[in-house]
């Protein structure tokens, strides 16, 4: 998949130090590596299910994972906050990463996870990192995806930064992931469930 940034706190400039540039060029691996077949084949898989978000969440889980990264890590020690709420998507020492396809009123908590993970706390930390990478979907994914309209995609977390200042201490990219090149996710309903579900349409 292809994709466009946006740097808070110089994180894109960051990212170029040579103590951090393997573990960005991981990054743009793990995104860049997902073909439009990958994601026709995975999203075919979902009978019934009508977004691309599903095939994507799926094939970026893998190939972190195969990547070494820790899937729902935890930020604290402390039993009493652990569970969903509580974890990060996926990290590797020093980097901690959200990927941002929920509703749009979850977007400053999405925004404010990593920064947990990367500041002190009073809260012992199951995992302490310095820089973080947020990855959304484009406007125009989310419209050839058949994304639901609430998800919050990368332009309105851009709106955020600037009021966020002051909270969003930590480092971090915005990763916006582009459209697929050669199909879009339709929307159809079935004539007789009356439900609706997403099938793939090429495009020249």
């Amino acid at each position: 998949m292809k994709y466009i940034t946006h740097s808070h706190r110089n994180g894109q400039i960051i990212f170029q130090d040579p103590s951090y540039k393997d573990i960005w060029d991981n990054i743009h691996y793990v995104i860049t590596s997902i073909t439009d077949e990958d994601l026709i084949i995975q999203h075919n898989k979902y009978v019934g299910k009508m977004s691309l978000s599903h095939a994507i969440n799926h094939l970026l889980k893998e190939r972190f994972i195969s990547e070494g990264w820790i899937p729902e890590s935890p930020i604290f020690q402390n039993d009493n906050y652990q569970g969903d709420k509580w974890r990060l998507d996926f990290a590797k020492a020093p980097v901690s990463i959200e990927v941002g396809f929920n509703h749009g009123e979850a977007i400053s908590w999405n925004l404010l996870k990593p920064v947990m993970a990367s500041e002190l706390n009073h809260i012992s930390k199951a995992i302490q990192t310095e820089l973080a990478v947020v990855i959304t979907a484009t406007s125009e994914l989310k419209q050839a995806g058949a994304f639901d309209s609430a998800v919050g995609e990368f332009e309105k977390y851009l709106d955020y930064l600037l009021p966020m200042q002051n909270q969003l201490t930590t480092p971090m990219v915005l990763i916006g992931l582009l459209p697929p090149e050669g199909f879009i996710i339709e929307k159809i309903k079935d004539p007789i469930t009356k439900r609706h579900s997403g099938v793939v349409k090429r495009i020249q």
